[in-house]
């Protein structure tokens, strides 16, 4: 395995799903390449602020809110991967922010990269959730011929 695709996005768990990966991949020598999807612009609007990776006070989601056009969503995707790489300490770690439909940008994006391996978390959300919702770890997973490594990532109780 030569590149390993880490597919985050803005949870607070984002930081647990990137050090295993990150992790996984410094382990058999392979290249990091973290992705980031800006999926429908009208879902960040709402967020509120909430630490990522130790950066209280450094990221905040009012960033997000606050841009009304795909570039100030790509800079703010930009922005929260460069914490992301900032705090695994290893400046050789690719990033990429893409605009569209998470489960398809994901395999596309792996296709197009040629990686060996994409590392994803998937939300504990109850039944009626993921009915309503979908999954993106289950689109990817269902579609994808490249291996995953699922990470589940439970919220707080």
């Amino acid at each position: 395995m030569k590149k390993v695709l880490i597919a985050l996005d803005y949870d607070s768990n984002s930081d647990h799903i990137a050090k295993i990966g990150y992790k996984f991949a410094s382990g058999i020598g392979a290249k990091t390449i973290l992705l980031h999807i800006i999926e429908d612009q009208q879902t960040y609007a709402p967020m509120l602020y909430d630490p990522i990776m130790g950066s209280a006070g450094g990221f905040n989601y009012n960033v997000i809110a606050g841009s009304t056009d795909s570039e100030g969503f790509l800079d703010a995707g930009k922005h929260y991967l460069e914490k992301i790489k900032h705090h695994l300490k290893d400046e050789s770690i690719e990033t990429l922010v893409k605009i569209g439909d998470a489960s398809e940008e994901i395999l596309v994006n792996a296709i197009h990269l040629k990686v060996d391996l994409i590392v994803m978390g998937t939300h504990s959300k109850k039944w009626l959730e993921k009915i309503l919702m979908g999954s993106v770890a289950e689109s990817v997973l269902d579609e994808s011929e490249i291996p995953l490594l699922i990470i589940p990532a439970k919220k707080d109780k």
